[in-house]
């Protein structure tokens, strides 16, 4: 299982994540900030976990966000 962690509030909006996988990340069209999809959130903090079948782009998105946001455990 693979968990992600997405510090949203610290967003800038590049959609680097979203090139990388499509499935998982969208641009929100209200704010312009990258969206977790299938997450929930605590305290502006969004989580989800996922397949390992995911792990490769996940991990990828994180590598390519510029600001780091984004955390991939497993």
């Amino acid at each position: 299982m693979i968990k992600v962690i997405h510090y949203r509030h610290k967003c800038i909006g590049c959609n680097a994540c979203v090139e990388v996988d499509k499935q998982r990340w969208r641009v929100s069209r209200t704010d312009g900030k990258s969206v977790l999809i299938g997450s929930t959130a605590k305290k502006n903090i969004y989580q989800v976990t996922t397949g390992d079948d995911e792990a490769e782009k996940l991990h990828k998105a994180a590598e390519v966000c510029p600001v780091n946001i984004i955390k991939v455990i497993g």
